[in-house]
């Protein structure tokens, strides 16, 4: 059995965490509304200092085979980081062999490293496998905070307003 390898991407990764996000807005249904090119990861993630996202990958036999995006809030009332994981990809073949735990532990690590005092991420009400996998590391569900959001036409409207 080839060996399994979670470390953090580099740009010339990039190729290959493409079609892995691609398939992620496929599972996740949107798809229509995917922007990310190679340009923007490349540029967004690994041109700028400090990046706009983190990224660590699973790769067996030189293959890529999962992905976890991440970024840092600098600033919360903790007085600590917050880490937002944005995305977690497992690709079909290579789920329920843990691949998914082990991105998550390297992510506490990095949290831990960056001297966060939550580890935070949303999950879709649809997701059941998703949030049982969560639930299982130990993740609870803040049933005290509801996501609110302004869609780009509504915050150019609200700015627009008098």
């Amino acid at each position: 059995m080839t060996m399994l390898e979670i470390r953090k991407a580099v740009e010339s990764d990039i190729a290959s965490l493409l079609p892995l996000m691609r398939k992620l807005a496929e599972f996740e249904k949107y798809s229509s509304d995917f922007a990310i090119t190679e340009k923007v990861l490349r540029e967004q993630g690994f041109r700028r200092s400090p990046p706009d996202f983190y990224c660590l990958i699973a790769e067996e036999a030189s293959i890529l085979v999962g992905f976890l995006v991440y970024y840092l809030v600098p600033f919360t009332y903790r007085a600590k980081p917050n880490l937002v994981i944005k995305e977690l990809y497992i690709s079909d073949r290579h789920r329920s062999r843990g691949i998914g735990r082990q991105l998550m532990k390297a992510v506490a690590r990095e949290a831990q490293q960056a001297g966060c005092g939550v580890i935070k991420w949303w999950v879709a009400r649809w997701n059941q496998r998703g949030m049982e996998f969560y639930k299982r590391l130990g993740a609870t569900i803040d049933s005290e905070w509801h996501e609110f959001q302004l869609s780009e036409i509504a915050f150019r409207d609200l700015a627009a307003s008098e």
